[in-house]
This record gives C-alpha cells, structure tokens and sequence, in this order.
C-alpha cells in the first residue's frame, strides 16, 4: 500500500526520493471491517485516510433520521471530514468503510507538521482542496437543477464504480433519491 500511495503522491507533486520517504513515514496502516466507523457525529476529524483497497464512506444524518451520502472513496483517494480536519471543529459527518478497506492514514499534527518540513506537500494540499472544492460544487448543482434520471445518468458516466460495487441503499443516499426510485431508474437505464 506504501507503493500505491508514493506512486498518487508522486503523480501529483514533484518531490526526491528523502522527501518522499518522510511523507510516507507519517503514515501508518489501518484495516477496516465493512461498516466499521472511523468517525462519528460530534467527534474532531484527526485523520485523513489514503485509500488502498475498499471504499469509505462520508456522509450525515439529516433531520429525518435518514443518511446522506456526501462522498465515497475508492482506492487510490483521499478521504477525510474535510471541514471539521480544518477548523478542528466537532463534525456533522461520519466515516465509514462502504467494504472491508485497508488504508494509510496520517494524522492532523503529521499532515501540517508535513506543510512546514516539505515545501511540495502544500502544492499537494492545494490541488486536494481544489479537487474537493470541485467535487462538492459539482454535486452541489446536480442538486439544484437535475431530476433523478439525469443524476443517475450522471452518476453512470462519472462514476459508475459506485452503482457496480455498493448496495443500492447507498447508491440512492448519494443521489439523494429513494430505493424505490433507484430501483426504477436501474431497470430503465442500463450501463
């Protein structure tokens, strides 16, 4: 897994072979059961979480009682309760492995003690935020101005390894649709 993740880093930043090592150092492994939870409501993001095998799940509770799926993370991604991570604030947002998942994580303290020891580390901070920031924009107006058939249609092209890999309960917390709906759409529209 070490390999996977200095191969993503080094896709993404320029850096020599000591100042590779160093990130990799601040990493440290973890394995998962599916549905094991990494973070719960009303607890401080402490970790980020480098994805190797498996899948994690971010999502909330809203005001129904029901789940809503924010984000999933497959390998080869990073994952983390991105606001509470920033703010040290207690988070709205739970972590969970969507599969049985093996992972590298590195903590808070680590990762910005890393900003300061690797000047490279912030261009990677960087282009993690601006990935995140388009990510979340992009769900943000399939809310506003698509029907279900076009976000499941959406869904299909972008990342149809969701549709194929997870139950469909968490399929539609992502659309933000019902299972029935879902149900529907999938006997409609096929890969």
């Amino acid at each position: 897994m070490y390999e996977q993740l200095a191969n993503y880093i080094s896709h993404k930043i320029k850096v020599n072979e000591d100042e590779l090592n160093t990130i990799l150092s601040y990493f440290r492994p973890l394995t998962l059961k599916k549905n094991e939870l990494l973070l719960t409501h009303g607890q401080t993001s402490q970790r980020t979480f480098f994805v190797g095998k498996g899948c994690l799940r971010i999502f909330f509770i809203n005001e129904e009682g029901q789940d809503a799926t924010r984000y999933f993370a497959f390998e080869n991604h990073f994952a983390t309760a991105l606001m509470s991570f920033i703010t040290g604030e207690p988070s709205e947002e739970l972590i969970q492995a969507a599969e049985p998942t093996e992972l590298l994580y590195i903590t808070h303290n680590d990762f910005y003690l890393l900003l300061d020891r690797i000047p490279q580390w912030e261009k990677f901070y960087r282009h993690y935020l601006e990935k995140a920031y388009v990510n979340n924009t992009k769900r943000l107006m399939s809310f506003l101005t698509q029907d279900a058939t076009e976000k499941y249609r959406q869904l299909l092209n972008e990342h149809p390894i969701i549709v194929k890999r997870l139950p469909n309960k968490m399929v539609a917390s992502y659309l933000n649709i019902s299972q029935e709906t879902l149900s529907r759409l999938k006997s409609r529209i096929r890969f």
